[in-house]
């Protein structure tokens, strides 16, 4: 039963997704084969439908976990299985086209402000200051540091890319001011173990659970009550803001990682940059009067 396993897991490898995908796609194999009870080869077309078809209209999975459903049990049953089925010509799952919530340089530092701990400060600051992902951030080693080009190498982000951050002078300053901690050779966010005992030496990053848990806290604690804030809320902080400084798009692209100039822009939807005077002429317009000269 478990060999279906490590196949999916040597063929996702091989079509160099990143580890992340790669657990999300064979974990969404292994909860069909749960559901149905048998083999993967012995799972036919007709189950596959019933089974979506429970997700969604059962279960109410949202969008964006039947997609990773969708192409990871697709991935599998064409690339391990060899069986493609009709199904898989046609099956989509509709986008939430939803915006992510932003927060205002201001309520940014609020957060970090209520931060109790060195380790958990030093990490949020630096997801917001060069605009990572969760992931990327707790795997931070020393020698992605370059302080002579004052960047920072971020390593098989999202889609197994690398790519380089600015790292603000400011930001480099506290990482080196947490580095002396626990002078770990290799990890920039060691897992701390009982009384920071094993920071110095251990090959295990902080988990994530606990960078998640002490942000839940600074956040209450600062008063934020906005819906759907988290440590990813940081990224999505960081191009916002660089947009709004007049940064180009195409540069904030790069340092994201995005793959097309679209996703940045999206973006744009959320930037207070120009809506003042916008506001403005608005009001001017519907009190119906000709006063142009007041604009």
């Amino acid at each position: 039963m478990h060999d279906y396993y490590e196949k999916s897991m040597r063929a996702l490898q091989l079509a160099g997704l990143g580890k992340s995908t790669q657990k999300a796609y064979t974990r969404a194999v292994r909860k069909l084969v749960d559901y149905c009870g048998k083999t993967p080869d012995k799972i036919t077309e007709e189950e596959i439908e019933a089974y979506f078809l429970h997700r969604r209209n059962v279960d109410g999975w949202s969008a964006s976990t039947m997609g990773i459903a969708h192409y990871g049990i697709k991935f599998f049953f064409t690339n391990v299985l060899k069986q493609d089925f009709h199904l898989f010509s046609y099956l989509k799952a509709r986008r939430e086209k939803t915006l992510p919530c932003i927060l205002s340089r201001e309520e940014v530092f609020r957060i970090l402000n209520h931060v109790t701990t060195p380790h958990n400060l030093a990490f949020y600051h630096t997801v917001y200051a060069c605009g990572l992902r969760l992931s990327e951030g707790l795997n931070l080693r020393v020698s992605d540091i370059d302080s002579a080009r004052m960047m920072l190498h971020v390593h098989r982000g999202k889609g197994a890319k690398d790519r380089y951050v600015p790292l603000p002078e400011h930001t480099l300053g506290v990482l080196r001011q947490y580095w002396l901690n626990h002078r770990n050779p290799t990890l920039i966010f060691p897992a701390r173990g009982r009384g920071n005992t094993e920071a110095p030496t251990t090959d295990k990053v902080m988990s994530i659970e606990g960078v998640q848990g002490a942000f839940r806290k600074a956040r209450y604690a600062a008063g934020i009550m906005k819906r759907r804030v988290s440590i990813h809320t940081l990224r999505h902080c960081y191009a916002t803001h660089l947009l709004e400084a007049g940064v180009n798009p195409r540069v904030v692209q790069r340092y994201m990682g995005h793959s097309n100039l679209e996703t940045t822009m999206a973006y744009f939807h959320l930037t207070q940059k120009g809506i003042e005077d916008s506001y403005r002429i608005i009001n001017h317009v519907m009190r119906g009067d000709s006063h142009e000269q007041d604009i």
